[in-house]
């Protein structure tokens, strides 16, 4: 038995030389581990951030064409003063002192009157009596307004005025006194009176004068 464990023993010794690939009869090599630490690093993962630019909105203004109106150049020219032509007077009617286009004529300094066509007189000078004072008969140029042949006052106790042809207001011509002056009105005999009230019509031309 003590025979048979060494020669087992001896074969195990082959075996393992046979296993390691050394030639037969070298010496055994003293095999040395060195153990190296290993350090290990981790590395972050590296993150990569990708920022999308922002949507870009295109706006397309259409302008409006723009008018652009010249300014008129200024003008050197000076304007021309405006000449104003004053209308020429009235020519004086033949016969009696006032203008040619009057219908009757009053002359307060004489004491006449008379009726005109186209400027010239066709009946008078006539004796007249006028305003007293307080109630004198102004000048001027006036439109005959109404006529009334049987007109009585109604400002002095009805007297009579025939023939009446008002001018200015209440005044008028009428037959009255040639020797008492009136209130204002032009006093005319009665065929002057007549005469004056159908030569005369509204819209007729009656001139007093001093």
């Amino acid at each position: 038995m003590q025979v048979n464990r060494l020669v087992l023993g001896a074969v195990a010794v082959a075996a393992l030389l046979s296993a390691c690939g050394t030639s037969e009869g070298a010496p055994l090599a003293q095999t040395t581990t060195s153990t190296t630490p290993t350090t290990t690093t981790t590395v972050a993962p590296t993150t990569t951030t990708t920022v999308a630019p922002p949507p870009t909105t295109t706006t397309t203004t259409t302008a409006k064409p723009t008018t652009t109106t010249p300014k008129p150049k200024p003008t050197t020219t000076k304007p021309k003063p405006t000449t104003t032509t004053p209308k020429p007077a009235p020519r004086p009617a033949e016969g009696a002192p006032c203008a040619a286009t009057a219908d009757a004529c009053i002359d307060l300094s004489a004491n006449q009157s008379w009726l005109l066509q186209d400027g010239k007189v066709v009946y008078g000078p006539v004796p007249i009596t006028h305003g007293r004072p307080g109630y004198l008969t102004p000048p001027g140029t006036f439109k005959v307004g109404w006529k009334n042949i049987d007109h009585k006052s109604s400002v002095f106790n009805n007297a009579p005025m025939p023939h009446s042809v008002f001018f200015n207001g209440g005044i008028a011509f009428h037959q009255g006194s040639l020797t008492e002056k009136s209130h204002g009105c032009i006093h005319l005999s009665p065929a002057a009176a007549k005469a004056f009230y159908n030569a005369l019509k509204v819209g007729d031309t009656v001139q007093v004068v001093r």
